[in-house]
């Protein structure tokens, strides 16, 4: 009989040591998960900056989409608009706009006169891009960098960009 007491004990400190480690266990795991949920969050609102239009006094350009997410093989519409107060200029018709994977490899960059070209405050253009790669790939699914890059007068560079996604 008191072996069997002895072994009824081992089994309960068994449970016991077994429900203590699964809560450690359990607390470690909800930690790392509330740790890395945010630092995504941080890494999202970095990579994905959905104010693309604002006005501002000085030198600024803006590139604008339609919205931020596309289907492959969709068509995107890009509007570079000089959202600032004074003239920009740019080294050619193409007003510096170039599509890079998030690595920084150039992955398209429409082929245009090499004209200096002005856009004056408020003034727009427009391209559209039918996520045909340079190389004459399809583009494939993933984050996309639009960018486009002038200077003011004074030859202080402007550069801004957004970040896009296209999904399956």
């Amino acid at each position: 009989m008191e072996n069997k007491n002895n072994s009824s004990k081992g089994l309960k400190n068994q449970e016991i040591i077994l429900k203590e480690l699964l809560a450690k266990s359990l607390v470690l795991f909800i930690g790392i998960g509330l740790i890395s949920g945010l630092a995504f969050g941080v890494y999202l609102l970095d990579v994905k900056n959905t104010s693309q239009l604002v006005f501002v006094e000085g030198p600024s350009i803006s590139i604008v989409t339609e919205k931020l997410d596309f289907k492959k093989g969709e068509e995107i519409k890009i509007r570079i608009v000089n959202s600032g107060t004074v003239p920009l200029i740019f080294s050619d018709a193409l007003y510096g706009l170039r599509i890079t994977g998030l690595s920084g490899i150039l992955m398209y960059s429409p082929v245009a006169a090499q004209v200096i070209s002005q856009l004056e405050p408020g003034d727009e253009v427009e391209f559209s891009w039918d996520q045909i790669k340079n190389n004459s790939d399809a583009a494939l699914e993933g984050l996309y960098k639009i960018s486009a890059k002038g200077v003011d007068k004074q030859g202080n560079q402007v550069e801004k960009s957004t970040t896009i996604t296209i999904w399956k």
